[in-house]
């Protein structure tokens, strides 16, 4: 039984995803959004680890076992503040792909302008949001660090924890218009109110991306221990493009998670039962119905 109710679980799952799919073909300039995220996001990156060594003190006769590299205070400024641009950057990018979306499954057409603009109209709440997921992050990756096996584990189930309640924040900002810390509780009431047992569903978007990424890696993967001028490249083409393909359709996967959940119409692009089958509505007796 319970093998049976979670292939049904994975088979909503696919059709979820091939109704993001099916908008994503109606609009193929929301794939864009991600590629010129990962762009932008790597190209900062490269600028921050380059002002991290730049301002780090390198040991020019270090003794046995002892880096020949040390974080100075500038070094670690240039770090902690590289790491919050780019969450604000990759958060500026998913939001504008967000607006895109909503302004889709609303009925509407959009241009890349102005689902920009839509985006950076609500700047002061992303920025907040950006700021309070970052340090989140941070003290988790530092707890992580100084946990052991069980420590490691249980902030793991933190992480994805946070990640759970948090997930409609963005929607939830770009569609209301309201401020970071009222749209995290917001998400967690409509996750603790609308949400099921069924958080396969989520997952199973996350899995069909691995099942189309998985032939690639083995495919590039193998070819670049023969040719690895040629496979290496290849490899990462295919991940960057499978990534960015599944960025795509999560957001608009998440978005209309989010206007069924708030009473909006998804136009015809998803089904009721398909997202009904996402976000079962709890009873007051906590039995998922």
């Amino acid at each position: 039984m319970s093998y049976t109710r979670h292939m049904g679980k994975f088979a909503n799952s696919k059709a979820l995803a091939g109704a993001s799919f099916g908008v994503l073909k109606s609009e193929k300039k929301l794939a864009a959004i991600p590629i010129v995220s990962a762009v932008t996001c790597g190209v900062i990156a490269v600028a921050v680890g380059g002002g991290v060594i730049l301002t780090a003190d390198f040991i020019a006769n270090p003794a046995p076992g002892q880096d020949d590299f040390a974080m100075t205070p500038a070094s670690w400024a240039v770090g902690i503040v590289g790491l919050f641009l780019i969450g604000l950057v990759s958060q500026m990018f998913a939001a504008t792909l967000i607006a895109a979306a909503n302004e889709r499954l609303d009925g509407g057409s959009f241009t890349m302008g102005q689902a920009f603009s839509k985006a950076t109209s609500r700047t002061p709440s992303i920025l907040g949001w950006s700021a309070i997921n970052s340090t989140v992050g941070v003290i988790l990756q530092g707890a992580r660090d100084k946990a052991g096996f069980l420590g490691d584990i249980a902030v793991g189930l933190i992480g994805a924890a946070w990640n759970v309640i948090t997930w409609l924040v963005l929607p939830i900002i770009i569609v209301e218009g309201i401020g970071p810390i009222a749209a995290i509780k917001k998400s967690a009431t409509l996750v603790k109110t609308t949400w099921g047992e069924n958080l396969f569903a989520q997952a199973g978007i996350g899995l069909i991306g691995f099942l189309l990424m998985l032939p690639g890696i083995l495919i590039f993967g193998a070819l670049s221990l023969a040719l690895p001028l040629a496979g290496i490249p290849l490899l990462l083409i295919w991940i960057v493009v499978i990534g960015c393909l599944m960025s795509a359709l999560g957001a608009i996967y998440r978005t209309a998670l989010y206007r069924f959940a708030v009473g909006l119409p998804n136009g015809s692009a998803f089904t009721q039962e398909e997202l009904a089958g996402a976000f079962k509505t709890k009873s007051k007796s906590g039995r998922s119905r």
